[in-house]
């Protein structure tokens, strides 16, 4: 079994504006006069880290990817929980979409596509080839009779497709 979250990455701004925020708040209940000046620089400060920080850290810990034998959980969300599951013995493809930014990191979005209208999106993922190599073996070990059912389907009309084109 392997848990994870997506990167680290998405954290380091938040924590720049945490920075940011405390020493921008501490230097203006420092210097201001007047109560009230002081009250309103602490609360905009105190605004700005719930806002800015700990939304986006809160978002970052109740994310969570989880990978075994058997299926794939997904979990994430913050007002509304969200909780997917995928069957490794479904079938399924897997791909990796990855940017600059991402590549730099070795990171990126693992999509997995079960055959409904959109993929399933497992967001900014570290070490997202070897999770993609990791569900296409799963995948392939299933040998479930829906899994080969699915699998001889998707490939008949590439056959098709090929046949006609000669």
């Amino acid at each position: 079994m392997a848990r994870f979250r997506p990167h680290a990455r998405v954290l380091v701004l938040p924590s720049i504006v945490l920075i940011g925020a405390v020493g921008a708040a501490t230097y203006g209940a420092l210097v201001l006069e007047e109560l009230w000046q002081r009250l309103a620089v602490a609360g905009a400060g105190l605004l700005a880290i719930v806002l800015l920080w700990m939304l986006p850290l809160v978002r970052w810990l109740g994310t969570h990817y989880v990978v075994t034998t058997r299926r794939i959980a997904l979990r994430g969300g913050l007002a509304v929980r969200l909780r997917q599951e995928l069957l490794h013995s479904r079938g399924y493809d897997v791909s990796v979409r990855q940017s600059g930014l991402q590549r730099m990191f070795r990171s990126g979005d693992v999509l997995i596509n079960t055959g409904l209208e959109r993929p399933v999106i497992m967001r900014d993922v570290p070490r997202a080839d070897l999770v993609q190599d990791a569900l296409s073996e799963l995948m392939e070990a299933s040998t479930s009779s829906i899994a080969t059912v699915r699998r001889t389907t998707a490939a008949q009309p590439v056959l098709r497709r090929s046949r006609e084109g000669r």
